[in-house]
């Protein structure tokens, strides 16, 4: 579960019919309506924000901890819109031969292990008041530990090797995500992993690659291969939601499915190629029926984009969206484990 109410801006000013104003950094800071007074940054807005944070975890914790998360319920997580979608008919058939598979292997929905899952939360290191603020020495093991999240990430705006937030996330004993770009230099890359991860800790760096697919193909083999070289062990994770933002005639910020759906597989192809691991997949999206994103198999065109815009920044995958490509990475999986199978079978 990633948030972000801190929001790195290309521009400091935003301006409209000769007005011009603060851009909206996030609610951290300042409110989104085109006026003066919202785009005013207040203080007093972090402790509201940690305050709709902890109500919201809580609520989260209550979820994964109370029953709901067993997968006996897995069918009752699907959502109404979806239901009579291809992508809903897919997810209910996959669901109940999941579950006809466990109550075979006898995991009932008593079995301890069925009936919570855990809860893993991460945002971007931005606001460094807002972190220092939360950073606690854990007395059992002398080190720092930012508690504002799991994992913090730095991003085009905050890696350079002598900044603030990366002295900062130097300090802490979270795991670090590492956002990359086409823009990111392979001798920056490894410069930066052997400042946050001097003794080379598993698990403790994770790279976060948004470039767009073509970019992604020429750029990543030449990351993976320096990371390589200099030994240093990480974790590859795509965003190819983040890569691929578009204007669109209407002047809504949006995002093409088909284009997210190549930067998938083209990093997978990449990873193939140079023979290293895939280890995740960062969306962004939204289980409601919301029209941020154009595309997917029903269809949201530039025209629908108006109807159920309903972000203040970043525009979201729907759960019909996020379903769909979701399954079209398990069917990529799915081969792939197969074709190892295979390898492995030959072998012997």
């Amino acid at each position: 579960m990633a948030g972000q109410f801190a929001k790195p801006r290309s521009d400091d000013f935003e301006e409209k019919d000769g007005v011009k104003l603060p851009v909206y950094k996030g609610d951290n800071i300042n409110g989104d309506a085109f006026d003066l007074k919202s785009r005013t940054p207040d203080p007093h807005r972090l402790i509201r924000a940690y305050s709709q944070l902890a109500s919201t975890l809580n609520l989260l914790r209550a979820f994964a901890t109370g029953g709901y998360a067993a997968m006996q319920r897995v069918t009752q997580w699907n959502l109404d819109f979806a239901q009579n979608s291809e992508q809903g008919d897919r997810y209910e058939e996959l669901a109940n031969r999941a579950l006809g598979f466990m109550a075979a292997a006898g995991l009932t929905l008593e079995h301890p292990l069925m009936t919570t899952t855990e809860l893993w939360t991460s945002h971007e290191c931005l606001h460094l008041p807002y972190e220092q603020a939360l950073t606690r020495l854990d007395s059992t093991s002398g080190l720092y530990y930012s508690c504002s999240a799991h994992l913090l990430w730095v991003g085009e705006r905050t890696r350079q090797l002598d900044g603030a937030h990366v002295e900062f996330m130097r300090g802490i004993a979270n795991p670090i995500g590492i956002k990359a770009s086409h823009k990111m230099d392979p001798n920056e890359l490894v410069n930066l992993i052997g400042i946050l991860n001097p003794h080379n800790k598993p698990g403790r760096i994770t790279i976060i690659v948004r470039m767009g697919a073509e970019n992604l193909r020429v750029k990543l083999p030449n990351l993976i291969r320096a990371v390589r070289r200099a030994g240093h062990i990480v974790t590859w994770v795509t965003d190819p939601v983040h890569g691929n933002t578009i204007k669109a005639p209407c002047g809504l910020k949006t995002r093409s499915f088909d284009a997210i759906l190549a930067e998938v597989r083209a990093f997978f192809d990449v990873h193939k190629q140079e023979g290293s691991r895939p280890g995740g997949i960062h969306l962004e999206m939204s289980g409601q029926n919301v029209t941020d994103c154009i595309g997917g198999s029903q269809t949201v065109t530039f025209n629908d984009l108006s109807s159920r815009y309903h972000t203040h920044c970043d525009p979201r995958l729907n759960a019909s969206q996020s379903l769909e490509l979701s399954f079209i990475i398990a069917e990529r999986l799915r081969k792939r484990r197969l074709a190892t199978q295979r390898q492995f079978s030959l072998s012997y």
